[in-house]
Parts: structure tokens; sequence; C-alpha cells
């Protein structure tokens, strides 16, 4: 499977001079913990909802800060074609929890932890399904033990 199969497409994103409270706004719109910083060239970071948190709510930073102030530069990024594994050993090499997802260059969706979780969650409950009815099944086939009376 590829990273373009699991992505979120299209990218939320946001000009480099874009403010805190602004791209705070567009994530809480659209339900989403980041927005790509981009300009009509290039990506050139990713901005998340804890960054808000750690550098304007807990930090001494205005909300009218320039999201290029605020963001993770350079942005750690996958291509759409790249297998799913190359995103498993980046979250695992970096511990980051969302990546970009480039094609040419060019950002194209995004990928996060919860995205690979719920990916081998499918993948365990298709395993489980025909072994608990195989289980079920094998039960069902053994009568139950004779009861006798005292």
């Amino acid at each position: 499977m590829r990273v373009a199969d699991l992505m979120i497409s299209p990218p939320v994103t946001v000009p480099p001079d874009s403010t805190a409270a602004e791209a705070a706004r567009l994530m809480a719109d659209r339900a989403i913990g980041c927005v790509l910083v981009a300009d009509s060239r290039a990506l050139l970071g990713v901005l998340t909802d804890r960054d808000l948190v750690v550098r304007v709510l807990a930090g001494d930073t205005d909300a009218n800060t320039s999201v290029a102030r605020l963001m993770s530069a350079p942005p750690l990024t996958v291509d759409a074609d790249d297998e799913l594994t190359a995103a498993y050993r980046t979250f695992r090499r970096t511990g980051v929890r969302r990546l970009p997802v480039l094609r040419d260059g060019v950002p194209v969706g995004v990928i996060t932890v919860d995205d690979l979780f719920l990916d081998v969650l499918q993948h365990f409950a298709d395993l489980l399904g025909p072994v608990s009815r195989s289980t079920l099944h094998d039960e069902a086939a053994v009568p139950p033990p004779e009861r006798t009376m005292p």
C-alpha cells in the first residue's frame, strides 16, 4: 500500500504571513490538528495545534504573530508514491505525529500516526473476523460434556 492510499487530501495550507489566530480558527473550523505553511513555490513548514499551545498560549507570543515564526521547519515529508513502510519508519525515527505528503515537491496531503493506527486496526479486524467465526464454529461442533446427577 502506498502513502497516497491512506493520506488525507487535499491538505489545508496557509501562507506564511497568516497569523496564529487565523491558523487556529482554520484548524478549529476544519477539525484538523495542523496546517501546512506554503507559498506559491514550495512547502515551508508545518504548524500544529501543539505549536499554537506551546508557542502562543503557554509562551509569550501574540496571536497576531505570523505562522512563519511559529511553524516547524524544515518540514519532514514523505512522497505520495512511497510505500507505507516509509511513513512508519519516519514516524518511528522522528517522533512527529503528522507528515506532509508531497508529489513532485508539491503538497498533496497529510498522513498521521492516527491514520496508520486505524489502518493497523482494520487489518487486525480483517484477521480477527475469520478466526472468531472459526472458533465459534469449532465450539458449536463439540458437544457439551454430559452432566451427571450427584
